[in-house]
């Protein structure tokens, strides 16, 4: 998925600087199959597009498909605005393209996911491409410029190790050095398209909170999976959910780093004998 992603976004590259904003444009509505763009705050698109493609059916629809996988990272609050904004701008009067410092926002936030995966900010996306003059381009709203600080951060890391049937001073030892513990049963689905999809299902279970705060840490692990993808295809099989113990630690520029990951087997009774130990065990 990955590969087909960088290879899309970089086959488009050339479009962008073709793009004629003396060409004859039409109005058309955003249909409900374009997923990425349907919520983005308003129904009506230009086309030709700022990337160049024309056929809705053909092009536009099935190739906003490609850029699903960075926004579902959640690697920055803009993120949809800023790229829909060259997918699918809006029909207005003047042609409305995004602000350079809209792009160096989202560029910022989310060159590093793909870096993760080892792929460079796409061409198409060049930050010197945009307007600096916000009073007549999509600007970068304040407000968004931040994530909010009391939430850890999911960012790229070296995957974390995976130790099976492991002792139960393993397990307390493992408690005892890392900031927090959770049990999460991580998932892999296959969507119509075919593309694997990674989840968190059902809660997460604390067994040692830590900095985590309850209400984001199913998102928070989840959103880890789809940045750390390398890792995410060795910890979870196509259809089959697994449960892990998860340890880590929440590092001091507020990025989350998973450490040790103890799948929990039915049959391993070590686990499920530490977690009770844990209440009353001092390190």
């Amino acid at each position: 998925m990955a590969l087909f992603f960088a290879l899309a976004l970089l086959a488009s590259a050339h479009l962008v600087m073709a793009f004629d904003m003396g060409q004859t444009t039409r109005c058309v509505t955003i249909p409900n199959q374009m997923k990425v763009c349907k919520d983005v705050g308003y129904s009506e698109m230009r086309l030709p597009n700022f990337l160049g493609h024309s056929n809705l059916e053909g092009e536009v629809v099935p190739r906003s498909e490609d850029w699903r996988p960075l926004l579902q990272t959640g690697c920055h609050p803009q993120a949809q605005a800023f790229l829909c904004s060259l997918i699918a701008p809006v029909c207005l009067d003047a042609f409305i393209q995004p602000c350079r410092s809209l792009c160096i926002a989202v560029r910022d936030s989310c060159a590093p996911v793909l870096a993760c995966q080892g792929y460079p900010w796409p061409e198409v996306l060049e930050c010197d491409r945009f307007p600096a003059e916000e009073d007549m381009c999509l600007s970068h709203h304040q407000k968004f410029t931040n994530f909010p600080k009391d939430l850890p951060k999911p960012a790229c890391q070296s995957c974390p190790s995976v130790e099976e049937f492991p002792a139960m001073k393993t397990v307390l030892d493992a408690f005892c050095e890392h900031d927090f513990a959770v049990v999460a049963k991580l998932c892999q689905r296959r969507l119509p398209r075919g593309e694997p999809e990674f989840e968190v299902e059902g809660r997460v279970e604390f067994i040692r909170q830590g900095p985590l705060l309850s209400y984001d840490t199913q998102h928070l692990l989840q959103q880890w999976l789809l940045i750390n993808l390398r890792c995410a295809y060795g910890l979870v099989r196509p259809g089959r959910a697994q449960l892990y113990l998860v340890t880590g630690a929440v590092q001091p520029d507020g990025t989350l780093a998973l450490t040790l990951l103890f799948p929990w087997h039915k049959k391993d009774a070590n686990i499920a004998l530490a977690t009770r130990k844990w209440k009353h065990h001092r390190c």
